[in-house]
Protein backbone atom coordinates (compact mmCIF):
# COMPACT_ATOMS: atom_id res chain seq x y z
CA UNK A 1 0.00 0.00 0.00
CA UNK A 2 1.08 3.65 -0.54
CA UNK A 3 1.81 5.60 1.73
CA UNK A 4 -0.46 8.13 0.20
CA UNK A 5 -3.17 5.99 -0.20
CA UNK A 6 -2.93 5.32 3.65
CA UNK A 7 -2.95 9.24 4.77
CA UNK A 8 -5.62 9.94 2.23
CA UNK A 9 -7.89 7.21 4.00
CA UNK A 10 -6.79 8.68 7.86
CA UNK A 11 -7.63 12.35 6.60
CA UNK A 12 -11.08 10.91 5.16
CA UNK A 13 -11.99 9.06 8.40
CA UNK A 14 -11.04 12.34 10.39
CA UNK A 15 -12.45 15.05 8.36
CA UNK A 16 -15.88 12.71 8.92
CA UNK A 17 -15.14 12.68 12.78
CA UNK A 18 -15.16 16.03 12.83
CA UNK A 19 -11.15 15.82 14.19
CA UNK A 20 -9.08 18.56 13.92
CA UNK A 21 -5.35 17.13 13.15
CA UNK A 22 -4.40 18.28 16.73
CA UNK A 23 -7.42 16.97 18.26
CA UNK A 24 -6.62 13.04 16.85
CA UNK A 25 -2.84 14.05 17.97
CA UNK A 26 -4.32 14.85 21.53
CA UNK A 27 -6.40 11.54 21.46
CA UNK A 28 -3.14 9.53 20.45
CA UNK A 29 -0.72 10.58 22.36
CA UNK A 30 1.26 12.40 19.51
CA UNK A 31 1.53 15.76 18.25
CA UNK A 32 -0.63 17.11 15.51
CA UNK A 33 2.34 17.50 12.90
CA UNK A 34 2.67 13.96 13.12
CA UNK A 35 -0.64 13.26 11.69
CA UNK A 36 0.21 15.92 9.10
CA UNK A 37 2.88 13.90 8.31
CA UNK A 38 1.09 10.86 8.12
CA UNK A 39 -1.69 12.15 6.11
CA UNK A 40 1.20 13.98 3.44
CA UNK A 41 2.72 10.47 2.92
CA UNK A 42 5.88 11.32 4.52
CA UNK A 43 5.36 8.70 7.39
CA UNK A 44 3.20 6.12 8.95
CA UNK A 45 2.37 5.70 12.41
CA UNK A 46 3.38 2.10 14.33
CA UNK A 47 1.63 -0.57 14.97
CA UNK A 48 0.32 0.20 18.12
CA UNK A 49 -0.81 3.69 17.49
CA UNK A 50 -2.52 2.32 14.15
CA UNK A 51 -5.11 0.10 16.54
CA UNK A 52 -5.31 3.19 18.50
CA UNK A 53 -6.17 5.03 15.14
CA UNK A 54 -8.40 2.76 14.18
CA UNK A 55 -10.56 2.42 17.90
CA UNK A 56 -10.67 6.38 17.78
CA UNK A 57 -11.96 6.72 13.97
CA UNK A 58 -14.66 4.03 14.77
CA UNK A 59 -13.30 1.51 12.13
CA UNK A 60 -12.26 -1.78 12.47
CA UNK A 61 -8.59 -2.58 11.75
CA UNK A 62 -8.81 -4.86 8.81
CA UNK A 63 -10.89 -1.77 7.60
CA UNK A 64 -8.29 0.59 7.98
CA UNK A 65 -5.23 -1.33 6.64
CA UNK A 66 -6.85 -2.65 3.79
CA UNK A 67 -5.84 -2.41 0.63
CA UNK A 68 -7.66 0.12 -1.67
CA UNK A 69 -9.87 -1.68 -3.90
CA UNK A 70 -9.66 -0.33 -7.89
CA UNK A 71 -11.29 2.21 -9.07
CA UNK A 72 -13.40 2.39 -11.72
CA UNK A 73 -11.68 4.58 -14.52
CA UNK A 74 -14.00 6.22 -16.86
CA UNK A 75 -12.86 8.71 -19.57
CA UNK A 76 -15.57 10.83 -21.96
CA UNK A 77 -13.69 12.32 -25.15
CA UNK A 78 -15.07 14.19 -27.68
CA UNK A 79 -14.34 13.09 -31.66
CA UNK A 80 -15.32 16.08 -33.61
CA UNK A 81 -13.78 17.55 -36.76
CA UNK A 82 -15.08 19.13 -40.45
CA UNK A 83 -17.15 17.99 -42.87
CA UNK A 84 -15.66 14.68 -44.71
CA UNK A 85 -12.63 14.00 -42.04
CA UNK A 86 -12.63 10.96 -41.65
CA UNK A 87 -15.09 10.34 -38.06
CA UNK A 88 -16.58 7.68 -39.23
CA UNK A 89 -13.70 5.85 -40.56
CA UNK A 90 -12.00 6.84 -36.76
CA UNK A 91 -14.58 5.29 -34.77
CA UNK A 92 -14.48 1.74 -36.23
CA UNK A 93 -10.26 1.99 -35.31
CA UNK A 94 -11.20 3.31 -31.96
CA UNK A 95 -13.46 0.83 -31.40
CA UNK A 96 -10.89 -2.08 -32.61
CA UNK A 97 -7.53 -0.35 -31.29
CA UNK A 98 -8.85 -0.02 -27.64
CA UNK A 99 -10.74 -3.35 -26.96
CA UNK A 100 -7.53 -4.71 -27.69
CA UNK A 101 -6.13 -2.72 -25.25
CA UNK A 102 -8.64 -3.97 -22.16
CA UNK A 103 -10.85 -0.92 -22.47
CA UNK A 104 -14.75 -1.31 -23.07
CA UNK A 105 -15.96 1.54 -25.46
CA UNK A 106 -19.24 3.25 -25.55
CA UNK A 107 -20.04 5.82 -28.41
CA UNK A 108 -22.79 8.55 -27.99
CA UNK A 109 -24.39 8.97 -31.29
CA UNK A 110 -24.25 12.13 -33.17
CA UNK A 111 -27.34 14.26 -31.55
CA UNK A 112 -27.81 16.38 -34.59
CA UNK A 113 -28.17 13.52 -37.49
CA UNK A 114 -30.37 11.80 -34.52
CA UNK A 115 -32.67 14.80 -34.45
CA UNK A 116 -32.75 15.69 -38.60
CA UNK A 117 -32.90 11.77 -39.12
CA UNK A 118 -36.02 11.63 -37.12
CA UNK A 119 -37.97 14.74 -38.81
CA UNK A 120 -36.66 17.59 -36.39
CA UNK A 121 -34.84 19.98 -38.73
CA UNK A 122 -33.63 22.88 -37.46
CA UNK A 123 -35.22 24.85 -40.65
CA UNK A 124 -38.27 23.90 -39.43
CA UNK A 125 -38.29 25.39 -35.49
CA UNK A 126 -39.16 28.77 -35.14
CA UNK A 127 -35.64 30.01 -34.45
CA UNK A 128 -31.96 28.48 -35.01
CA UNK A 129 -31.03 29.05 -31.50
CA UNK A 130 -34.39 27.24 -30.20
CA UNK A 131 -32.89 24.17 -32.02
CA UNK A 132 -29.95 24.65 -30.59
CA UNK A 133 -30.81 24.73 -27.50
CA UNK A 134 -33.22 21.17 -27.38
CA UNK A 135 -30.29 19.60 -29.33
CA UNK A 136 -27.98 20.79 -26.81
CA UNK A 137 -30.03 19.20 -24.13
CA UNK A 138 -30.55 16.13 -25.77
CA UNK A 139 -26.64 15.98 -25.92
CA UNK A 140 -25.91 16.84 -22.45
CA UNK A 141 -29.15 14.18 -20.99
CA UNK A 142 -27.53 11.29 -23.88
CA UNK A 143 -23.81 11.39 -22.16
CA UNK A 144 -25.10 11.35 -19.10
CA UNK A 145 -27.39 8.36 -19.59
CA UNK A 146 -24.21 6.76 -21.07
CA UNK A 147 -22.01 7.84 -17.86
CA UNK A 148 -24.59 6.34 -15.54
CA UNK A 149 -24.19 3.23 -17.30
CA UNK A 150 -20.66 3.21 -17.02
CA UNK A 151 -20.78 3.42 -13.52
CA UNK A 152 -22.75 0.13 -13.59
CA UNK A 153 -20.49 -1.87 -15.51
CA UNK A 154 -18.44 -4.30 -14.66
CA UNK A 155 -15.32 -3.19 -16.58
CA UNK A 156 -12.89 -1.37 -15.03
CA UNK A 157 -11.58 0.60 -17.63
CA UNK A 158 -14.20 2.67 -19.64
CA UNK A 159 -13.93 5.02 -22.60
CA UNK A 160 -17.03 7.12 -23.57
CA UNK A 161 -16.26 8.14 -26.96
CA UNK A 162 -18.77 11.39 -27.90
CA UNK A 163 -19.61 11.75 -31.84
CA UNK A 164 -19.77 15.63 -31.27
CA UNK A 165 -20.11 17.54 -28.03
CA UNK A 166 -21.39 19.79 -26.72
CA UNK A 167 -19.52 22.52 -27.73
CA UNK A 168 -19.99 22.04 -31.75
CA UNK A 169 -23.21 23.66 -31.27
CA UNK A 170 -21.44 26.82 -30.69
CA UNK A 171 -19.96 27.12 -34.28
CA UNK A 172 -23.07 26.78 -35.73
CA UNK A 173 -24.75 29.95 -33.72
CA UNK A 174 -23.78 33.62 -32.72
CA UNK A 175 -22.28 34.79 -30.11
CA UNK A 176 -25.66 36.27 -28.68
CA UNK A 177 -27.70 33.10 -29.53
CA UNK A 178 -25.02 30.79 -27.62
CA UNK A 179 -24.71 33.65 -24.71
CA UNK A 180 -29.02 32.98 -24.24
CA UNK A 181 -28.62 29.10 -24.76
CA UNK A 182 -25.57 29.13 -21.68
CA UNK A 183 -28.38 31.12 -19.42
CA UNK A 184 -31.28 29.27 -20.71
CA UNK A 185 -29.42 25.89 -19.40
CA UNK A 186 -27.99 27.89 -16.16
CA UNK A 187 -24.91 26.97 -17.39
CA UNK A 188 -21.20 28.31 -18.58
CA UNK A 189 -18.89 27.95 -21.21
CA UNK A 190 -15.81 26.32 -19.18
CA UNK A 191 -18.58 23.78 -17.74
CA UNK A 192 -19.60 22.76 -21.04
CA UNK A 193 -16.44 22.70 -22.70
CA UNK A 194 -14.15 21.70 -19.39
CA UNK A 195 -16.63 18.71 -18.87
CA UNK A 196 -15.00 16.20 -21.19
CA UNK A 197 -11.30 14.42 -21.08
CA UNK A 198 -10.01 15.57 -23.90
CA UNK A 199 -11.14 16.58 -27.58
CA UNK A 200 -10.24 15.24 -30.86
CA UNK A 201 -10.63 17.23 -33.76
CA UNK A 202 -10.10 15.82 -37.28
CA UNK A 203 -9.28 18.41 -40.12
CA UNK A 204 -11.94 18.55 -42.99
CA UNK A 205 -10.49 16.92 -46.55
CA UNK A 206 -11.11 20.47 -48.05
CA UNK A 207 -8.03 21.83 -46.15
CA UNK A 208 -4.59 20.13 -47.02
CA UNK A 209 -6.05 16.92 -49.21
CA UNK A 210 -8.91 18.40 -51.38
CA UNK A 211 -8.78 15.90 -54.04
CA UNK A 212 -10.48 13.57 -51.71
CA UNK A 213 -13.30 15.75 -50.32
CA UNK A 214 -16.59 14.80 -51.77
CA UNK A 215 -20.24 15.98 -51.05
CA UNK A 216 -23.17 13.46 -50.23
CA UNK A 217 -26.55 13.68 -49.61
CA UNK A 218 -26.11 14.80 -46.19
CA UNK A 219 -22.70 17.08 -46.75
CA UNK A 220 -23.39 19.51 -49.12
CA UNK A 221 -20.70 21.68 -48.27
CA UNK A 222 -18.69 22.96 -50.91
CA UNK A 223 -14.67 23.11 -50.13
CA UNK A 224 -14.26 26.50 -48.92
CA UNK A 225 -17.49 26.67 -47.09
CA UNK A 226 -16.39 22.90 -45.21
CA UNK A 227 -12.68 24.68 -44.66
CA UNK A 228 -14.89 27.66 -43.11
CA UNK A 229 -17.11 25.71 -40.99
CA UNK A 230 -13.91 23.44 -39.98
CA UNK A 231 -12.27 26.52 -38.44
CA UNK A 232 -15.46 27.26 -36.49
CA UNK A 233 -15.35 24.60 -34.67
CA UNK A 234 -11.80 24.59 -33.82
CA UNK A 235 -12.37 27.64 -32.80
CA UNK A 236 -15.13 26.61 -30.37
CA UNK A 237 -13.43 24.19 -28.66
CA UNK A 238 -10.04 26.56 -28.18
CA UNK A 239 -9.62 26.83 -24.16
CA UNK A 240 -10.10 23.27 -23.93
CA UNK A 241 -6.95 21.75 -21.69
CA UNK A 242 -6.43 19.13 -23.84
CA UNK A 243 -7.52 20.20 -27.40
CA UNK A 244 -5.95 18.34 -30.65
CA UNK A 245 -6.01 18.95 -34.04
CA UNK A 246 -5.30 16.26 -36.14
CA UNK A 247 -4.55 17.39 -39.31
CA UNK A 248 -3.63 15.91 -43.11
CA UNK A 249 -0.29 16.29 -43.15
CA UNK A 250 -0.27 12.53 -43.68
CA UNK A 251 -1.86 9.84 -45.57
CA UNK A 252 -5.34 8.89 -44.38
CA UNK A 253 -4.42 5.72 -42.33
CA UNK A 254 -1.71 7.66 -40.53
CA UNK A 255 -3.96 10.32 -39.70
CA UNK A 256 -5.99 7.29 -38.38
CA UNK A 257 -3.17 6.13 -36.81
CA UNK A 258 -1.98 9.77 -34.98
CA UNK A 259 -5.42 10.30 -33.87
CA UNK A 260 -5.32 6.67 -31.80
CA UNK A 261 -1.52 7.81 -30.76
CA UNK A 262 -3.63 11.19 -29.47
CA UNK A 263 -5.78 8.55 -27.41
CA UNK A 264 -4.01 5.86 -25.77
CA UNK A 265 -1.78 9.77 -24.31
CA UNK A 266 -4.94 10.80 -22.47
CA UNK A 267 -5.50 7.56 -21.30
CA UNK A 268 -1.98 6.59 -20.22
CA UNK A 269 -1.71 3.65 -22.52
CA UNK A 270 1.13 2.28 -22.35
CA UNK A 271 1.59 5.60 -19.91
CA UNK A 272 0.32 9.20 -20.98
CA UNK A 273 3.56 11.15 -22.22
CA UNK A 274 3.89 14.33 -22.96
CA UNK A 275 6.29 16.02 -25.55
CA UNK A 276 6.07 19.40 -25.06
CA UNK A 277 8.62 22.50 -26.19
CA UNK A 278 8.88 25.99 -24.09
CA UNK A 279 9.66 29.12 -25.41
CA UNK A 280 10.16 32.46 -23.83
CA UNK A 281 8.29 35.48 -26.08
CA UNK A 282 7.63 39.06 -25.64
CA UNK A 283 4.46 39.90 -23.69
CA UNK A 284 1.85 40.24 -26.67
CA UNK A 285 -1.10 42.22 -26.01
CA UNK A 286 -3.95 40.59 -24.75
CA UNK A 287 -6.41 42.51 -26.56
CA UNK A 288 -4.45 41.64 -29.83
CA UNK A 289 -4.76 38.24 -28.93
CA UNK A 290 -8.32 38.09 -28.23
CA UNK A 291 -9.29 40.02 -31.94
CA UNK A 292 -8.22 36.31 -32.90
CA UNK A 293 -11.63 34.22 -33.54
CA UNK A 294 -9.29 31.03 -32.24
CA UNK A 295 -8.21 32.06 -29.23
CA UNK A 296 -9.53 32.12 -25.94
CA UNK A 297 -8.52 33.51 -22.12
CA UNK A 298 -8.49 31.25 -18.97
CA UNK A 299 -7.55 32.42 -15.49
CA UNK A 300 -5.02 29.64 -13.45
CA UNK A 301 -4.77 29.78 -10.53
CA UNK A 302 -1.81 26.49 -9.74
CA UNK A 303 -0.69 25.37 -6.14
CA UNK A 304 1.87 23.17 -5.49
CA UNK A 305 1.73 20.12 -3.07
CA UNK A 306 4.14 18.08 -0.87
CA UNK A 307 5.23 15.47 -3.93
CA UNK A 308 3.68 11.88 -3.29
CA UNK A 309 4.91 8.72 -4.34
CA UNK A 310 7.89 8.79 -6.97
CA UNK A 311 6.13 11.52 -8.88
CA UNK A 312 8.48 14.88 -9.19
CA UNK A 313 6.01 17.46 -8.70
CA UNK A 314 2.25 17.44 -7.83
CA UNK A 315 -0.17 20.36 -8.28
CA UNK A 316 -3.37 21.39 -8.45
CA UNK A 317 -5.43 24.03 -10.51
CA UNK A 318 -8.01 26.10 -10.24
CA UNK A 319 -9.02 26.95 -14.42
CA UNK A 320 -12.02 28.71 -15.85
CA UNK A 321 -12.86 32.45 -16.33
CA UNK A 322 -15.89 34.55 -15.22
CA UNK A 323 -16.53 32.75 -12.19
CA UNK A 324 -16.81 29.50 -13.53
CA UNK A 325 -14.20 26.94 -12.77
CA UNK A 326 -13.13 23.71 -13.20
CA UNK A 327 -10.02 21.76 -10.85
CA UNK A 328 -7.56 19.25 -11.83
CA UNK A 329 -4.48 17.49 -9.97
CA UNK A 330 -1.36 16.65 -11.80
CA UNK A 331 1.20 14.33 -11.22
CA UNK A 332 4.45 14.91 -12.90
CA UNK A 333 7.56 12.89 -13.76
CA UNK A 334 10.33 14.07 -15.87
CA UNK A 335 12.14 11.27 -17.98
CA UNK A 336 14.88 13.38 -20.28
CA UNK A 337 14.69 16.04 -22.37
CA UNK A 338 11.29 17.77 -23.44
CA UNK A 339 9.63 14.20 -22.57
CA UNK A 340 7.54 13.74 -19.32
CA UNK A 341 5.20 11.27 -17.74
CA UNK A 342 1.89 13.47 -16.54
CA UNK A 343 -0.77 11.86 -14.98
CA UNK A 344 -3.83 13.75 -14.42
CA UNK A 345 -7.37 13.68 -12.63
CA UNK A 346 -10.76 15.99 -12.51
CA UNK A 347 -11.07 17.30 -9.10
CA UNK A 348 -14.50 18.40 -7.66
CA UNK A 349 -14.65 21.68 -5.84
CA UNK A 350 -14.51 20.56 -2.60
CA UNK A 351 -11.56 17.54 -3.57
CA UNK A 352 -9.86 20.88 -4.52
CA UNK A 353 -10.53 22.53 -1.33
CA UNK A 354 -9.37 19.81 1.26
CA UNK A 355 -5.78 19.73 -0.82
CA UNK A 356 -5.19 22.98 -0.52
CA UNK A 357 -4.26 22.18 3.40
CA UNK A 358 -1.64 20.33 1.81
CA UNK A 359 0.28 22.83 -0.20
CA UNK A 360 3.74 22.81 0.06
CA UNK A 361 4.91 25.77 2.03
CA UNK A 362 7.60 26.19 0.26
CA UNK A 363 5.51 27.85 -2.57
CA UNK A 364 3.04 30.09 -3.15
CA UNK A 365 0.20 29.85 -5.80
CA UNK A 366 1.07 30.67 -9.24
CA UNK A 367 -1.64 33.22 -10.84
CA UNK A 368 -1.39 33.98 -14.43
CA UNK A 369 -3.70 34.44 -17.50
CA UNK A 370 -3.52 31.68 -20.20
CA UNK A 371 -4.87 32.54 -23.62
CA UNK A 372 -5.32 29.26 -25.98
CA UNK A 373 -4.58 29.74 -29.72
CA UNK A 374 -5.31 27.61 -32.31
CA UNK A 375 -3.38 27.81 -35.75
CA UNK A 376 -1.10 26.21 -37.87
CA UNK A 377 -2.19 22.57 -37.25
CA UNK A 378 -0.92 23.59 -33.05
CA UNK A 379 -2.45 24.23 -29.48
CA UNK A 380 -0.60 26.71 -28.39
CA UNK A 381 -0.85 28.20 -24.34
CA UNK A 382 0.63 31.63 -23.92
CA UNK A 383 1.14 32.42 -20.53
CA UNK A 384 0.84 36.09 -18.64
CA UNK A 385 2.03 36.17 -15.18
CA UNK A 386 1.12 39.88 -13.44
CA UNK A 387 4.66 40.36 -12.33
CA UNK A 388 6.22 39.89 -15.80
CA UNK A 389 5.84 43.38 -17.36
CA UNK A 390 8.11 43.01 -20.41
CA UNK A 391 8.25 39.18 -20.98
CA UNK A 392 5.92 35.67 -21.22
CA UNK A 393 5.83 31.68 -21.82
CA UNK A 394 4.66 30.46 -24.84
CA UNK A 395 4.19 26.17 -24.90
CA UNK A 396 3.87 23.60 -27.32
CA UNK A 397 2.50 20.24 -26.79
CA UNK A 398 3.76 17.79 -29.70
CA UNK A 399 3.00 14.62 -31.31
CA UNK A 400 6.76 13.58 -31.18
CA UNK A 401 9.93 15.40 -30.83
CA UNK A 402 10.78 15.59 -34.50
CA UNK A 403 7.42 17.64 -35.38
CA UNK A 404 8.59 20.85 -36.31
CA UNK A 405 7.63 24.27 -34.81
CA UNK A 406 5.84 27.76 -36.62
CA UNK A 407 4.68 30.44 -33.95
CA UNK A 408 2.16 32.25 -34.57
CA UNK A 409 2.25 35.64 -36.34
CA UNK A 410 3.21 38.74 -34.16
CA UNK A 411 4.46 36.75 -31.40
CA UNK A 412 8.21 37.65 -30.62
CA UNK A 413 10.62 34.22 -29.78
CA UNK A 414 13.44 35.41 -27.62
CA UNK A 415 14.76 32.05 -27.11
CA UNK A 416 13.78 28.43 -26.01
CA UNK A 417 13.61 27.58 -22.56
CA UNK A 418 12.90 23.76 -23.12
CA UNK A 419 13.94 22.00 -19.72
CA UNK A 420 15.27 24.77 -18.07
CA UNK A 421 14.31 24.64 -14.66
CA UNK A 422 14.49 28.31 -13.95
CA UNK A 423 11.58 28.63 -16.25
CA UNK A 424 9.07 25.70 -14.76
CA UNK A 425 6.42 26.66 -13.04
CA UNK A 426 7.50 25.15 -9.65
CA UNK A 427 10.45 26.53 -9.44
CA UNK A 428 8.80 30.29 -10.37
CA UNK A 429 6.41 29.15 -7.42
CA UNK A 430 9.65 28.50 -5.16
CA UNK A 431 9.66 31.28 -1.90
CA UNK A 432 13.17 33.10 -2.10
Amino acid sequence: MQDFTFGNRICALRQKAGLSQARLGEMLGVSNKAVSKWENGRAKPGLDIVRRLAEVLGVSLDELMAAPTPEKRIVRIVLTGGPCAGKTTAMSWIQNSFRKMGWAVLFVDETAAQLISGGAAPWLCSSAREFQLQLLRLQLAKEAAFTGVARTMAAEKILIVCDRGAMDNRAYMTGEDFRWVLQTLGTGEVELRDQYDAVLHLVTAAKGAVKYYKTSNVRKEPPEKAVELDNRLIAAWTGHPHLRVIDNSTGFEEKMRRLIQEIAAVLGEPRPLEIERKFLIRRPDPQALLQRPNCRPVDIVQTYLIPDGDADEVRIRQRGSDGHYVYWRTRKRKIGGPRRVEEEERLTERQYLTLLTRADPACRPIRKQRYCLSENGLYYEIDLYPDWPDQAILEIELRDESQPVVFPEEIEVIREVTGEEAFSNHALARIR
